[in-house]
């Protein structure tokens, strides 16, 4: 089984307000961008500090979000997305509206980041993420802009760093004082235990019942009239914040050479066809976290599977201390 790759330190960039960021996860879902275009914005980030000579290697990250507006219109039970009409074409016609789901959004990016400079020289830290405070800024985060802070000298805005590279006891003291700083807001962590949990109980009424089965059932509020109660209850009771949620991709065939596939984007690199993979999360507040490791999501590519996921070690709070700081 993975596990998250070791990091020295957490990186915070603290309530970056995002404008029109792509609220259409994937085809069936919607409300939050994929943890994939945040793994996306790690690597690029990545590549763009060291570029500029930071000795950063970025090797997880996790989002907790304080606030956000998807752009729907908010009459009617049933909502749609507000769309926005498209240039002109150069003969003058009306072009094709394609429709986009976007959503504004307050959160909170968490890099786990490995770096032996900072280890050596901690003073060089300060200069460091103001570099990539700095090269964030003119990038996109999950197709949304980056807007600078409204009131840029408060304290709540300003990056700040965890070091993760004292004993057990001192990692979970500083964690634990941390989380704190991330509320209010909410964090979103894998339960894919949940669907195995959901299937059993629907495998237990129907032996012909699928993970896709108990995926949708935990996507939608279920209800069932009990006869002893003599009313009408819902299994979501104790079920937390539960979302349905894309965990990356799945391979549609084989791997293609560079540049063998017309029109890929990008021509020096093996391309493959995929479709979206799928499981569920939770949305929980971070003084519920008990190690870094738990809101952290980092990349899991098995390529002779023909998997490229997004994994998260979030555990219950019956897990051992041993369990959630095994940083090796």
């Amino acid at each position: 089984m993975s596990a998250c790759p070791h990091f020295s330190h957490l990186l915070v960039l603290p309530h970056l307000h995002v404008q029109n960021a792509n609220a259409v996860s994937s085809p069936l879902t919607h409300g939050f961008p994929s943890m994939t275009a945040f793994l996306g914005l790690t690597w690029a980030l990545e590549r763009k500090a060291r570029a500029a000579g930071l000795d950063l290697a970025f090797r997880a990250v996790g989002v907790v979000s304080h606030d956000h507006q998807e752009q729907v219109t908010e009459s009617g039970f049933v909502k749609a997305f507000r769309l926005t009409r498209n240039p002109v074409g150069k003969d003058g016609s009306t072009a094709a509206i394609v429709e986009e789901g976007r959503i504004h959004l307050e959160l909170s990016l968490t890099f786990g980041i490995h770096s032996e400079r900072w280890n050596r020289e901690p003073e060089t830290q300060e200069a460091d993420i103001a570099t990539v405070a700095g090269l964030l800024a003119g990038m996109r985060i999950a197709g949304g802009i980056l807007l600078p802070p409204a009131q840029p000298g408060r304290f709540r805005y300003h990056p700040w760093t965890l070091d993760l590279t004292g004993t057990d006891g001192d990692r979970q003291a500083e964690f634990r004082k941390a989380r704190m700083r991330l509320l209010p807001g909410f964090a979103l962590v894998s339960r894919e235990d949940r669907l195995d949990a959901r299937l059993a109980e629907l495998q237990a009424e129907n032996p012909a019942s699928t993970r896709l089965d108990a995926w949708l059932s935990l996507s939608r509020i279920n209800w069932r009239y009990q006869e002893d109660e003599g009313e009408w209850l819902n299994d979501r009771k104790g079920q937390g914040w539960v979302v349905p949620i894309p965990v990356g991709y799945g391979a549609l065939g084989e791997l293609h050479p560079a540049g063998r596939i017309a029109n890929a984007r990008d021509a020096a690199t093996p391309f493959r066809f995929v479709e979206s993979l799928y499981s569920i999360g939770e949305w929980i507040s971070p003084h519920r976290l008990q190690s870094p490791q738990q809101l952290l999501w980092y990349a899991d590519s098995r390529p002779e599977e023909g998997l490229y996921r997004c994994r998260n070690d979030y555990r219950s709070a019956g897990d051992t201390l041993e369990q959630l700081y095994d940083f090796d």
